[in-house]
């Protein structure tokens, strides 16, 4: 058995951070659903005494000089109290990022980083699984497979960690190593696994003409490059003559508002609502479809407990308008969204602003979509690293499905 631990902040946090918040706070325009959008009518709490945090600091820090014997490194305890007010949250989508993590974090929506080239998640325990490495990417020579746990990254202890502070320690430069020990579930062992990082572009859409010209797209990730490529594989799948479309959205864990609204736009009709968000203090934001082109070919989705955020925004509006009948398992269910906010010196934090509804005005948070059709993944084809589409049960349903519509 796994034990799950979480770290606790070292000091009692100040005052002093929620005025740098507010000072500082310049919500970035690019939206991403682990998420970003604009905070709106939300006022900062001024109910705190800041005489009395910073007078209990200075305690705190006099005691620590005259008493403890070993070094102080300030900058280090500073970044622990801005960490330690988030962490107090119990939110995990709410992350704070110093400088460092939050220029790696950027680097993830790019679609282009240096690290171990798999997509990872936070499983129902609180830890970070690996789900899907890439096909001839580092953790996928390393031996690296899906339903993996990840428990130290050089030799510290990283079960119960956020995943965003997980992903940025395993991240590096390109050519060095970086040791794991990870926990696989398949085989109740604990293994020491090696991997060398290297430049990874994120396959995010990957496509192919199945037969009875059914079209079949991957799609990994909503990143940055992921609706240029999603509407290029759909336009090419047209010219090919597709009568019937797959979306496989299975372990793809999310990323873009911008992306996933972009590449519904390519399906939904133009002037449709895609998706609409509420804050606290009941403030609207609606998003609409502006692509004047229509998908109008069948369409499944696959999904599973690993599809999430954009995923489910994807996979929620087209079961709404019945443009697509989902398959697979219930997904995640995340319905909340984050703000990405830059602290004006390098560091910022992504903090839950608002909560997320489908076009019906579904919110599946902690909860999930559940397919139209529910088709479990055969057992002895889970923790593979890469299964044959001829021997995909969940796909072949999906092609099952779609025949019965275009014949």
């Amino acid at each position: 058995m796994m034990t799950k631990f979480r770290r606790r902040p070292v000091f009692i946090i100040l005052l002093l951070l929620v005025f740098m918040l507010v000072a500082c706070s310049v919500p970035e325009d690019e939206n991403k659903l682990t998420d970003i959008t604009q905070p709106t009518g939300t006022e900062p709490s001024t109910d705190l005494n800041k005489d009395a945090y910073t007078t209990k600091l200075e305690k705190i820090k006099s005691v620590l000089e005259k008493y403890y014997m070993g070094d102080i490194d300030y900058d280090k305890a500073m970044e622990g109290l801005y960490s330690g007010m988030i962490d107090s949250l119990g939110d995990p989508y709410t992350v704070y990022f110093s400088a460092e993590e939050y220029k790696k974090f950027s680097e993830t929506t790019d679609g282009n980083y240096a690290g171990v080239g798999s997509t990872v998640t936070t499983n129902a325990d609180g830890n970070c699984e690996f789900v899907k490495p890439f096909k001839d990417g580092p953790a996928f020579n390393a031996g690296i497979v899906p339903g993996d746990v990840l428990c130290e990254i050089e030799g510290e202890d990283v079960l119960g960690v956020d995943l965003d502070t997980v992903v940025s320690m395993i991240r590096g430069e390109a050519g060095t190593e970086v040791h794991l020990k990870i926990y696989r579930p398949s085989e109740s062992d604990y293994l020491d696994i090696t991997v060398v990082r290297g430049n990874i572009e994120v396959p995010t859409v990957e496509y192919q003409m199945l037969d009875n010209n059914i079209g079949y797209i991957v799609v990994s990730e909503f990143d940055r490059v992921t609706e240029d490529q999603f509407i290029k594989a759909v336009n090419d799948l047209e010219f090919q003559g597709m009568k019937a479309l797959i979306v496989d959205l299975r372990d793809n864990p999310g990323g873009m508002l911008s992306t996933v609204t972009g590449m519904l736009g390519r399906i939904v009709p133009k002037g449709k609502l895609l998706i609409y968000m509420e804050d606290k203090a009941g403030n609207r934001d609606e998003y609409y479809s502006e692509d004047k082109r229509v998908l109008e070919v069948p369409i499944a989705v696959l999904i599973n407990g690993n599809s999430a955020s954009a995923s489910e925004v994807f996979s929620g509006c087209l079961q709404d308008y019945g443009l697509a009948t989902l398959i697979g398992t219930k997904s995640f269910g995340k319905g909340v969204v984050q703000s990405l906010i830059p602290l004006g010196d390098g560091s910022a934090i992504k903090v839950t602003t608002s909560k997320y509804y489908s076009p019906l005005g579904r919110n599946i948070h902690g909860v999930g979509f559940e397919p139209d059709i529910k088709v479990e993944l055969d057992p002895e084809l889970k923790g593979k690293a890469t299964i044959p589409i001829e021997d995909d049960n969940q796909i072949q349903a999906a092609v099952d499905f779609l025949l019965e519509k275009i014949q």
